[in-house]
């Protein structure tokens, strides 16, 4: 990431990187980090990967069509560059494939436990770290599940079908991630794409 201004770091290291939009700084693993590719096309770099300068922006749908809009990704680059149509859900679109790929690769850890009964026992063992409950699933259900963990944070970006698939089981509705870095990847990914998924035609 040569050429990215850091613009401090929390005691335990955490990268802050800095909003080219609205100014305003968090940690990297909850931005959103976008470089000028060799044909000056505004490229997503949501691993943190690719090399040239960063242009960080907040992972919000508004931050990125704002960017696009009023060539503020120009600005900082302090050159042209070209924004490809409908940037805010390709990014959304990495994002969740991103997200669910480490979830795969959690389950293969060891982390997930799926289905009511085995997550409703890990739970009780007070090794939850982090609950993701099926957007399309009961409310009802939701609640009682996340009751019985308020401490643990819950993701419920994404579908029984997407759960399903990432982690190879039928119907997967209820989900718990022990600790480990894998959990605290999936989670920052799980808000990132939060804030840049097309929200739901009502």
């Amino acid at each position: 990431m040569d050429g990215d201004s850091l613009e401090g770091a929390a005691p335990d290291g955490t990268m802050s990187r800095r909003c080219i939009v609205s100014g305003a700084s968090a940690p990297a693993a909850r931005m959103v980090r976008f470089v000028v590719g060799p044909d000056a096309l505004i490229v997503p770099d949501v691993d943190n990967r690719l090399p040239g300068r960063g242009l960080w922006l907040s992972a919000d749908r508004d931050m990125v069509e704002t960017a696009a809009s009023k060539r503020l990704f120009a600005k900082a680059a302090r050159s042209n560059v070209t924004v490809p149509a409908n940037l805010a859900d390709l990014v959304a679109d990495l994002l969740r494939r991103r997200c669910l790929n480490h979830l795969g690769l959690a389950r293969r850890a060891g982390l997930v436990t799926t289905g009511g009964e085995k997550v409703r026992a890990q739970i009780a063992t007070g090794h939850v770290a982090v609950l993701l409950e099926a957007a399309d699933g009961s409310p009802q259900e939701r609640r009682k599940f996340t009751a019985l963990a308020p401490q643990a944070p819950v993701v419920d970006a994404f579908t029984s079908s997407e759960l399903s698939a990432a982690l190879g089981r039928d119907n997967v509705i209820h989900v718990a991630l022990a600790e480990g870095r894998l959990t605290r990847t999936i989670l920052d990914d799980a808000a990132r794409y939060g804030g840049l998924k097309r929200p739901p035609v009502i």
